[in-house]
């Protein structure tokens, strides 16, 4: 009996655990329907409606890689809904470098042309995948993912889903190569020397 009763508290913390995990990983919850940010004072069907992605489609050059993000900067009604959106336009054999989001999953759906997507697990696995018009791609939170168009002739577009208001971007060259981390530091990490260290801080536009 005793053996029973201990695996079954054992069993319960387990589940308590997870349950704690599960909260943790998401926007925390809200008590109200919508929350009003403090300098809005009118809600209507307005407030409700984010029309600025419009653009994103009949731009002036198609060709151009650009990335346009509907979250709760952008969107203050999304606070509290735990949901937001990216839309992404690779120009031909545009590439979208390695970042992560920390925030939260994206779900991630090809509206026009191909795309090579990936990301790296947690062991330094790499699942990568060719997507086409219609396919869906999920990367998981806070790993190392990235897109590239594979076409060199035609623009790619998607959109991506997010579990999270605020699904803010880390990305990796930007994060090591266009902050104040010590050349030196950079040098020794990536096992070679200052000058290639400032030679791909340049390319990035940083001349420091």
């Amino acid at each position: 009996m005793a053996s029973f009763n201990a695996k079954h508290v054992l069993f319960s913390m387990c589940v308590i655990t997870t349950f704690i995990w599960l909260v943790r990983a998401s926007d925390p919850d809200t008590l109200f329907d919508y929350i009003v940010p403090p300098n809005v004072t009118i809600i209507d069907g307005n407030f409700f409606t984010y029309t600025k992605i419009r653009g994103f489609f009949n731009g002036p050059d198609l060709n151009q890689t650009t990335s346009m993000l509907a979250s709760i900067i952008e969107f203050p009604a999304l606070n509290g809904q735990s949901v937001s959106l990216s839309f992404l336009r690779l120009g031909p054999g545009g590439v979208s470098a390695p970042h992560t989001r920390p925030h939260a999953t994206g779900l991630f759906f090809v509206l026009e042309g191909r795309f090579e997507v990936g990301f790296v697990d947690s062991s330094n696995k790499l699942y990568s995948q060719t997507l086409e018009t219609g396919d869906m791609f999920i990367f998981p939170k806070g790993l190392v993912h990235y897109q590239y168009n594979v076409d060199c002739e035609k623009p790619a577009v998607a959109v991506a889903a997010f579990g999270s208001a605020s699904a803010s971007t880390v990305s990796i060259p930007g994060s090591l190569f266009e902050t104040s981390i010590e050349d030196v530091v950079l040098a020794k990490s990536f096992r070679t020397d200052v000058a290639t260290i400032r030679k791909l801080k340049a390319g990035l536009g940083n001349k420091n």
